[in-house]
């Protein structure tokens, strides 16, 4: 599903419970994250759409290095020659993206909360087990962030992945929150703010301690990897997330 202006000048492309965003200014675009294989093909009707082509994406920017948002991220850079970047902590996974640290075993979860079975069914048919690394990745920081179309604010996050990284766009009063404050848990199937549950999930303890640095970036707006918009203020999406805790 491709939706136009999800935010001012933000567009978001969702596959298989799984989202993008493609930022527009001027004459360049931003792909911030790459979801799964199979959203290449939903990325490229979603350049169509807006009267553009690749030769408009002037970068990837990895919120983290998990599977399901390297995604077509290889293709891009080795094909296209679009730089592609993320913070140096994810630089490894990035490069082996199902070889992540996590808390517990994803295993048990299809058991405890059935509501996740169609989430991650759509997610291995959209190609989860297929992903390529990305075999160079650019170094983000504040300085190369604050570069690239919108001139993102890095807003590290770490917990989820080490190097976590999420993006705020202050005079859109948006925030790309990658996986670091999510609205659908795909492990849980369960929907509203919070974390995403200790299967995929580092380090829950630096997971939580970050949605501080997310609420200070005061957005209106948060976008994230998985689920809905959430377009009553940040600072209400960490506190219910805070209140969910970890699964």
């Amino acid at each position: 599903m491709f939706t136009p202006n999800v935010a001012d000048g933000i567009h978001r492309i969702t596959h298989a419970h799984t989202n993008c965003y493609l930022v527009e200014d001027g004459g360049g675009l931003l792909l911030v994250d790459a979801g799964l294989p199979g959203t290449r093909r939903k990325f490229i009707g979603a350049l169509s759409s807006l009267g553009r082509s690749l030769v408009d994406v002037q970068a990837v920017v990895l919120t983290h290095g998990h599977f399901d948002h390297v995604g077509f991220a290889e293709y891009l850079r080795s094909q296209h020659g679009i730089p592609v970047y993320g913070h140096v902590d994810d630089a490894y996974i990035a490069a082996h993206p199902y070889r992540y640290q996590r808390e517990r075993t994803p295993l048990v979860y299809p058991v405890r909360y059935p509501r996740a079975v169609p989430v991650l069914a759509r997610m291995t048919a959209a190609g989860a087990f297929k992903v390529r690394g990305v075999k160079k990745l650019e170094p983000l920081t504040s300085a190369s962030a604050a570069a690239l179309p919108g001139n993102p604010v890095l807003v590290p996050s770490p917990g989820h992945t080490l190097g976590h990284c999420a993006l705020s766009f202050p005079e859109r009063g948006v925030l790309i929150s990658g996986d670091a404050l999510v609205t659908l848990d795909p492990y849980t199937g369960r929907r509203g703010p919070q974390i995403v549950a200790r299967a995929a999930t580092a380090n829950t303890a630096a997971a939580l301690a970050s949605l501080d640095a997310l609420e200070g970036t005061g957005a209106e707006v948060v976008l994230p990897g998985h689920g809905y918009a959430w377009t009553n203020g940040v600072a209400k999406a960490t506190a219910e997330a805070r209140l969910v805790g970890a699964h």
